[in-house]
């Protein structure tokens, strides 16, 4: 007889009207699935979902323009930032910039994290280790590459996207 019990306890549960959340209660979903309300709790019971934390609200030469201030106070060597977005959805800006050893190619991508964590921005991704002589940081919207002298002068990042427009340049 118990096992029938939880079985009429959730079948009686979705004929309740007020089961669902109307559009108008604190715990509605917008369209795209995130939640409108912080900690308000569910009338069904369940847990209600939290806001992510909002991705940089700032637009985005801003935030490339904050990473290269955050890779000259490491002393990163020889900052470029270009303009991607005319030519491809990749990202809307790159930041390329040298440090001249292992260590500072850490230095450098820890001191990005870092800064912008402060500021509540998250990347998206990192990618490789300093003993692989290149980091990247993918912010989304800004794409940053760390690397040693010989590898940037290998690889040629700024001759690839040569048409890409430079904002900036810091030696």
């Amino acid at each position: 007889m118990s096992a029938s019990a939880p079985v009429e306890a959730s079948s009686a549960a979705p004929s309740e009207p007020s089961g669902k959340p109307s559009p108008a209660t604190p715990d509605a979903v917008d369209p795209v699935g995130s939640a409108l309300s912080d900690q308000t709790p569910r009338s069904d019971g369940l847990p209600s979902r939290t806001v992510p934390a909002a991705t940089d609200a700032r637009p985005a030469i801003d935030l490339a323009r904050r990473i290269v201030e955050l890779a000259e106070e490491k002393k990163a060597a020889d900052i470029v930032l270009l303009e991607l977005a005319p030519l491809t959805t990749l990202a809307d800006y790159f930041v390329i910039c040298s440090g001249g050893s292992e260590r500072q190619l850490d230095a450098i991508a820890d001191g990005i994290l870092e800064g912008l964590r402060a500021e509540r921005v998250r990347p998206i991704g990192r990618e490789g280790l300093a003993v692989s002589h290149w980091i990247l940081l993918d912010f989304g919207a800004v794409v940053v590459h760390v690397l040693t002298p010989p590898e940037r002068d290998y690889y040629g990042i700024e001759k690839h996207w040569s048409e890409a427009r430079t904002i900036l340049q810091v030696q």
